[in-house]
C-alpha cells in the first residue's frame, strides 16, 4: 500500500452530527485504501468532534469560514492528492480510485470534477434533486474538488476572503492559469444530503453569501462563468433545454422554478445591500 499515491480527504464541519457519520463511513469504505482522513471543525456545539474521532485521529478546530478550514486541513495533510468535500456529502465507493487513475493516466490534469446528485426529505429536497440533475456536465455549474497537492499549494488553496463561491473560484483560477483542459472529470457520483430543505433558510443563505460576492467578481478568472452562474436567464434556459425532464412531474418542476426565482431574488437583494454599503 505504501507504493500507492496517498489521497488526503478533507472534511470541514460545523454542527454536522446529524449527517457526518454517513459521510465518514463513505470515505472509510472506499475501494482505494491509501487514504488519509482529516476533519476540521469550526467550534461545533453538538457531537461533531466525538463522531469524527471515531474515524480519524486527525481532528482539528479552525475558523472562521469554510475556506480557512479547508486550507488548514490541507496544511495538516501529507497526501499526494487532496479531495475536499462537505460534511453532508457521501462518496461513491470508487471515487478515490477513479481520481487516482485519472491523475496517474494524465499528469497534466490539475483538478477533477466529481459530479453530484442530491437526495433528501420533503418537497423542496425533491426540487433541489431535480435542479442538480441539470448541472451534470455543465462546465460553468460544476467545480473541481480533487487536486494534486502541489497544484493546491501553488495556487495558495482556497481564497479565505471568499465565502460561498470558493468552490468555483479555485478551479477557475487553475483553468485560467493552465487552460480549460487542466480540469478533468470522473463518472462516479457524490451524493449530497440536502436533508429537509426550508425554503426561507435557503433564501437567507443566498442573501448572506451574495453580500460577499465582491471578492469573487474581482478575480478576472471568474468573470466568464459568473455571468452565467448569476444570470437567471442562463439558468432557466438550462432547465427548459430539457422540458420533458423538467415537467415529468409538473409539481416538482414548477417547484424548482419557484425555488430558483426565490433564491435569485434573495441573492439579488443581498448583493444590492453590499453595493449600498460601499457607496
Amino acid at each position: 500500500m505504501s507504493d500507492l499515491p496517498k489521497f488526503s480527504v478533507i472534511v470541514p464541519t460545523y454542527n454536522s452530527a446529524q449527517y457526518l457519520e454517513a459521510c465518514l463511513i463513505s470515505i472509510k469504505s472506499q475501494s482505494y485504501q491509501n487514504i488519509e482522513l482529516i476533519v476540521v471543525d469550526n467550534n461545533s456545539t453538538d457531537h461533531t468532534k466525538q463522531i469524527a474521532r471515531k474515524y480519524t485521529d486527525k481532528v482539528f478546530n479552525r475558523g472562521p469560514e469554510r475556506s480557512a478550514q479547508r486550507n488548514y486541513g490541507v496544511s495538516q495533510s501529507d497526501g499526494d492528492y487532496v479531495l475536499i468535500i462537505d460534511s453532508d456529502m457521501e462518496l461513491g465507493e470508487k471515487i478515490v480510485e477513479s481520481c487516482v487513475s485519472k491523475f496517474t493516466d494524465d499528469p497534466n490534469l490539475r483538478g477533477l470534477v466529481i459530479p453530484e446528485e442530491s437526495f433528501g426529505e420533503g418537497f423542496w429536497a425533491q426540487c433541489k434533486k431535480l435542479e442538480r440533475s441539470f448541472y451534470v456536465g455543465v462546465s460553468w455549474m460544476e467545480a473541481a474538488r480533487a487536486f494534486p497537492r502541489q497544484i493546491f499549494d501553488d495556487m495558495n488553496g482556497y481564497d479565505e476572503e471568499n465565502t460561498g463561491t470558493e468552490d468555483y473560484d479555485l478551479p477557475q483560477r487553475i483553468a485560467a492559469k493552465y487552460g480549460a483542459g487542466a480540469i478533468g472529470r470522473i463518472n462516479e457520483f457524490i451524493r449530497h444530503n440536502e436533508q429537509h430543505i426550508n425554503l426561507f433558510k435557503t433564501c437567507k443563505k443566498k442573501y448572506y453569501y451574495a453580500q460577499r460576492l465582491d471578492k469573487y467578481i474581482s478575480i478576472s478568472a471568474n468573470n466568464f462563468n459568473f455571468h452565467r452562474q448569476a444570470n437567471p436567464f442562463y439558468r432557466y434556459l438550462l432547465f427548459f433545454s430539457n422540458p420533458q425532464k423538467l415537467l415529468k412531474n409538473p409539481f416538482t418542476g414548477i417547484g424548482l422554478l419557484v425555488m430558483k426565482t426565490a433564491e435569485f431574488t434573495a441573492g439579488g437583494l443581498g448583493y444590492l445591500k453590499s453595493v449600498d454599503a460601499w457607496m
